[in-house]
């Protein structure tokens, strides 16, 4: 007689480990989202906003992105950040009327960007990446961009996380990425080009001012869980077909 209860034992040992380390976090298996954090959040300065993007499915990997910028506060300057596998595409739009940056006006500002992946780099069920852009200048304080992605999957489905989020209320479904800004630096740091913020050091790179959305490094633990589980019932399924 085969004897299955040790393995059962190890799956439901797994399964509640992982769920009390989300539910520490205050998170939920499903609270995996898409989320951006920043560098800076300063009013007329120039950010790299990291975006974290977790498979959410079972079954298919994770092989295009589309990100929409704000139309009505444009960046004057959008740069994306290299990821191996992955091209990106700035597409730039006409504004519906000029907007007032700095000393002079702009017509026309990046809409959206493109990432798709070659075959041999979407992100596969239980993984996550991470991609980088350098935006600027920021507007003015208080000001609460909503950053917009779709997430397309190799099976056909597509995501909209496009949702914002109400202070008070309860998290949506599809919470869409977003930052407010805060204040301008008063010392100038974060009002250079964006090439000085290409250059922003790591502890720069490591700290997150303002309001943004749930934190990278949530979004990295949480799928460090996710893979820890799915490693554990892969070895009992092995397990019981020997």
């Amino acid at each position: 007689m085969t004897n299955t209860t040790a393995p059962r034992l190890i799956t439901s040992t797994s399964v509640l480990a992982v769920a009390a380390g989300l539910t520490a976090l205050g998170l939920s298996p499903a609270a995996a989202h898409v989320s951006a954090t920043s560098t800076s959040t300063a009013a007329e300065g120039y950010a790299q906003v990291t975006f974290s993007v977790p498979n959410e499915s079972d079954t298919a990997s994770t092989n295009k992105l589309e990100l929409t910028l704000p139309e009505n506060t444009p960046f004057a300057s959008v740069r994306t950040k290299p990821v191996e596998g992955w091209s990106a595409e700035v597409t730039e739009e006409q504004l519906p009327e000029p907007v007032q940056i700095g000393e002079g006006a702009i017509t026309e500002a990046p809409a959206t960007i493109t990432w798709t992946a070659d075959e041999e780099h979407a992100i596969e069920p239980g993984q996550f990446q991470t991609f980088t852009i350098s935006v600027g200048p920021l507007p003015e304080e208080g000001t609460t961009l909503l950053l917009p992605v779709t997430q397309s999957y190799t099976d056909g489905r597509s995501v909209a996380w496009d949702q914002p989020m109400a202070e008070g209320e309860a998290e949506p479904e599809h919470p869409a990425p977003s930052l407010t800004t805060t204040a301008a630096e008063a010392d100038g740091h974060g009002h250079g080009t964006d090439d000085n913020a290409g250059a922003a050091t790591a502890a720069e790179e490591a700290s997150t001012q303002g309001s943004v959305g749930t934190g990278l490094g949530w979004a990295g633990l949480v799928a460090g869980l996710l893979g820890l589980l799915a490693g554990v019932v892969a070895l009992v399924r092995t397990r019981r077909r020997g």
